[in-house]
């Protein structure tokens, strides 16, 4: 039996205006995503526990099938395995975007223009990071970077209740209501205060200026945890599995429980990303005696962000015709071939609505698709309206996994 997971991050919505006051799962034209509803089990699932965050950490570690009220330790120690970085029992690894504020003479008068400085590029931003590095690093602290405007900073014994907010959460606000609170705050906000002064003036970010692109003037600095421990998936389910992601906290996620991690050249975790080369990866990685895939698209819930209408719904248009599509007739012309089941799970970590420009924790639409024909609760497409109307919901996302892999529907 072969299993792939089509995680596209973001892609519920609430209604949108400009789409007639539907959503982009609605007027997306998405034929494959449509068949798997209307051919197998649908219905609506509740990615995130009460009490945490809407989070693609915690909603993915659902959808992996981990509980994230007993595994979840933090956003940036999942990011910071995936890069590589030895984390040892008492570091508490931080989140550092590389974004764009506005200029104000008070700090905390300026606004966040963009969270990813125009996604600025990875060699571009190592330069800024070693920047960081000449400025605040010592015993204790030090930057790494990473990918694009990801990248963390490990503090050797440093506070975990640090009150910090992701800058994706509050585009085209102010910051001062959203500066660090809590243990650490006093030193958090002088790194960000401090970096504010010399990135902008950096060279990097004067030919930046020069290009029309956004520089990126401050390091923001969130999502702080530490080394989490989860059960290796292939001892849980007795199956080899790979992910697929361009974002450091899914591949993090992966490497935790135990999946191989699949770099895919051009994947970005934008609608520019390589969509065809996350495909033939999937491909690949079966055709290699891989059991299960995780295959996760950032893309949407980027254009959530950034209330991009038009983008989301071509972000959707594009995972259907260029992942689901040919990864589905791969594994259909090998059932033909060989005999060997398959089974699809299609569906998003968390709802990004585009009106809210954030991450909520509303239940969000699943579909399976069993090659045996094992489960049948169809829904008329593939959308949050008709997955909700088939009238099955299940509370705990964690328990999606056990749903494909091993009981069945009941």
């Amino acid at each position: 039996m072969k299993y792939i997971i089509f995680l596209g991050d973001g892609m519920a919505d609430l209604p949108v205006p400009q789409l007639n006051g539907q959503t982009p799962l609605m007027v997306a034209d998405k034929p494959h995503m449509d068949r798997i509803a209307r051919s197998g089990l649908a219905g609506l699932v509740s990615t995130v526990p009460a009490g945490l965050a809407p989070g693609s950490d915690t909603a993915n570690m659902a959808v992996m099938g981990y509980d994230p009220k007993v595994y979840y330790t933090g956003r940036s120690p999942l990011e910071a395995i995936s890069m590589s970085i030895d984390l040892q029992p008492g570091d508490i690894a931080f989140r550092c975007n590389l974004v764009t504020l506005s200029e104000a003479d008070c700090f905390s008068d300026r606004v966040m223009l963009d969270y990813s400085s125009d996604e600025i590029g990875s060699d571009e931003a190592a330069r800024l990071i070693e920047q960081l590095n000449t400025a605040f690093a010592d015993d204790e602290i030090r930057f790494y970077p990473g990918k694009s405007y990801r990248h963390c900073m490990v503090w050797k014994k440093g506070p975990l209740e640090s009150g910090l907010v992701p800058p994706h959460d509050i585009l085209t606000r102010q910051i001062g209501d959203y500066l660090p609170t809590g243990a650490g705050a006093d030193r958090l906000l002088n790194m960000m205060k401090e970096s504010s002064r010399f990135l902008a003036e950096h060279p990097v970010n004067k030919a930046r200026v020069r290009r029309y692109l956004k520089p990126a003037n401050t390091a923001w600095i969130w999502g702080q945890g530490t080394l989490p421990q989860l059960p290796v998936l292939a001892d849980r389910y007795q199956i080899k599995g790979s992910v697929i992601s361009a974002v450091d906290l899914v591949n993090g996620l992966g490497i935790c429980a135990g999946l191989h991690v699949v770099d895919v050249p051009g994947a970005t975790g934008n609608i520019h990303t390589n969509f065809e080369g996350k495909a033939e990866a999937a491909i690949h990685e079966f055709s290699r005696g891989q059991d299960y895939v995780y295959l996760h698209v950032e893309a949407p819930d980027e254009c959530g962000h950034r209330a991009e209408v038009e983008n989301k719904v071509k972000s959707i248009e594009l995972i259907d015709q260029h992942i689901v599509g040919p990864v589905w007739e791969y594994l259909e012309r090998q059932r033909q071939e060989t005999g060997e089941d398959y089974r699809l799970l299609l569906l998003p970590d968390h709802p990004t609505p585009l009106t809210l420009r954030t991450h909520t924790s509303d239940p969000v639409p699943f579909a399976i698709y069993s090659s045996d024909r094992r489960d049948h609760l169809p829904a008329a497409a593939y959308d949050e309206l008709s997955c909700e109307q088939t009238g099955y919901r299940l509370d705990q996302g964690h328990t999606l996994i056990e749903l494909m892999i091993r009981r069945g529907f009941k």
